[in-house]
């Protein structure tokens, strides 16, 4: 009879005590990851192998748990130790050959050996299963935790170049390299701008170019940072005062914007969600960012006058309107999106406004719908390059195309909102444009467009008491003298979003002929300065005939 004694035990073969850096970089991730901590840097190396979805590592890790005998359970440990001090730790797979090859060498029987490996395969086929899904979605997580690793060593390289190269252009005489020339530095400072903050090359010199390159570093930085939870006392159903108190008793730790506003508070923290307090529900504030205070300021509606609002959703200006006229005259609250009509009829019903028109039209079609206003506000549509802290989609989404179709529509919206206003009204006749965007081409560009469109208006004081000039001269481009009158908004300079507001005051019904010397240098003018955006007054009615054809064909197919 066979003696059944087991063998005396060999000497293992010793392991590795000083892991590489990557194997220990490996073993820590992966403690992190199943909430375990392993000590023994024996282990090492089956932690590399079950990252990598070894089949042996995890037959290894799955008869630790399963119901095997004692002696199974030694004996495949015995075999794995042995295994993976001759296969790499990068080897995923370990062929039956090469395994047979090594248990022969070792004396043992191959076909016991196989045997015990297969029932121990069947026995724990489910954790296997399981274990291989488990590891995969670790492995995954592990290559992307090393792959934020190296990136967050080369993004700090560059934010250190970043610096550098700043305070080399601050100082160039001293601090230059003579081989390099400014523009060199520029160029290598855009595009590490560009890679740093996520910014398309287009649009991080399109930015950069408004800046000397110190504030430019400044306005980036304040676009990755979220402004200020603001909101808006509506006038028409409370006081600050009373809201304020009535928030701080339901935890909200608030306090007033600035002296520049008399309804604007500043929320810091609350212990309910602000936008489902029974204040908010019953209409005493609106949610709104404190840029968007000032175009309204800027307009200052007075009692009794009829004022339109051309691009009105989600109602925050509107409703803004509403609470200064104090439900007297007339607010025309109309926006082109018809499904962001819900929201502004909601907030108009919410804050109490009872003298509110809601219509959906294309601003182009004003005056001919109605007009003879009061005052109009027209916030036009824009790129939103002052909103990037609430949109980061911006930074790769706007092309070169986008900076000529939209400034060509915001150029027809102002002629048509100036158009609108009755320059015979005793109170108003006035206009005021703001966008969200800080660059030159939807602001200053549109501006001193319209002042030459329409000589029977000039540009008056917005009446705000903080912000910065508008440019009257921006790289070669010569504006109107009176644009140092409009006012310019940067999150990194007023903590708010970036904001433009000019305001304009119409004198005359009647638009002045213009000489042929003036009409072909302002002819000159708009092809430098908007190139294919710029349109003639022909080309304007044939754009608004194809836009009204588009619009009631649209209407007649959702009906």
């Amino acid at each position: 009879m066979k003696n059944h004694n087991p063998s005396p035990r060999r000497s293992e073969p010793p392991l590795r005590l000083n892991p590489s850096r990557m194997e220990r970089r490996l073993h820590l991730i992966r403690s992190k990851i199943l909430g375990t901590t392993c000590l023994l840097p024996q282990t090492t190396r089956m932690t590399n192998l079950m990252m990598m979805n070894s089949p042996w590592a995890l037959i290894w890790i799955a008869t630790t748990t399963s119901k095997l005998t004692m002696m199974m359970r030694r004996s495949m440990k015995r075999m794995m130790l042995r295994t993976m001090m001759v296969f790499s730790h990068k080897s995923t797979t370990i062929s039956w050959q090469d395994l047979i090859q090594k248990q022969r060498r070792n004396n043992l029987s191959t076909k016991t050996k196989m045997m015990k490996t297969k029932e121990a395969m069947r026995m724990t086929l489910p954790s296997l299963l399981v274990l291989m899904s488990v590891n995969l979605a670790n492995w995954k997580l592990v290559r992307l935790m090393l792959e934020d690793e190296e990136d967050q060593a080369d993004i700090s390289q560059i934010n250190h170049r970043i610096k550098e190269v700043v305070n080399i252009l601050g100082n160039f005489k001293e601090l230059r390299d003579p081989a390099k020339s400014r523009q060199d530095y520029l160029d290598r400072l855009l595009k590490d701008i560009a890679t740093y903050y996520g910014y398309s090359d287009f649009l991080a010199e399109k930015l950069f170019n408004l800046f000397a390159p110190a504030e430019a570093i400044e306005f980036f930085e304040a676009n990755e940072v979220p402004r200020p939870v603001t909101i808006r006392t509506n006038t028409l159903r409370t006081r600050r005062r009373d809201l304020a108190q009535a928030l701080i008793n339901r935890g909200v730790n608030l306090e007033p914007i600035g002296k520049w506003t008399k309804v604007g508070l500043q929320v810091f923290e609350s212990q309910v969600p602000i936008g489902a307090t029974p204040e908010y529900l019953a209409g005493h504030y609106m949610l709104q960012a404190a840029s968007s205070f000032l175009p309204v300021m800027a307009l200052a509606p007075q009692e009794h006058e009829r004022v339109l609002d051309m691009a009105s959703a989600p109602g925050g200006k509107t409703t803004h309107i509403a609470a200064l006229l104090k439900n007297t005259g007339m607010v025309f609250a109309n926006d082109f999106n018809k499904d962001r009509l819900k929201s502004l009829s909601a907030n108009i019903h919410r804050l109490g406004v009872k003298n509110a028109v809601v219509c959906n039209y294309d601003g182009r079609e004003f005056p001919k719908v109605i007009g003879g206003f009061d005052r109009v506000l027209l916030d036009a549509p824009c790129s939103g390059t002052g909103v990037i802290s609430k949109d980061p989609g911006v930074k790769v989404n706007k092309t070169e195309k986008d900076f000529i179709d939209i400034p060509h529509l915001q150029k027809q919206l102002v002629l048509c909102a100036i158009d609108s206003v009755d320059a015979n009204s005793k109170t108003g006749g006035y206009i005021v444009y703001s966008t969200c965007s800080v660059t030159v081409d939807e602001n200053e560009a549109v501006v001193n467009y319209a002042l030459r469109k329409r000589p029977n208006v000039k540009l008056v004081s917005t009446g705000i008491e903080f912000g910065r000039e508008g440019f009257t001269r921006y790289r070669g481009k010569t504006f109107h003298p009176s644009l140092d009158l409009t006012r310019r908004y940067y999150p990194h300079m007023h903590n708010m979003d970036g904001f433009y507001v000019a305001k304009f005051k119409k004198f005359s019904n009647k638009i002045p002929k213009q000489t042929g010397d003036n009409v072909d240098e302002d002819e000159d003018q708009d092809a430098n300065e908007s190139g294919p955006a710029t349109f003639m007054e022909d080309e304007d009615s044939t754009i608004l005939k194809d836009s009204m054809r588009k619009l009631q064909k649209n209407r007649k197919h959702k009906k």
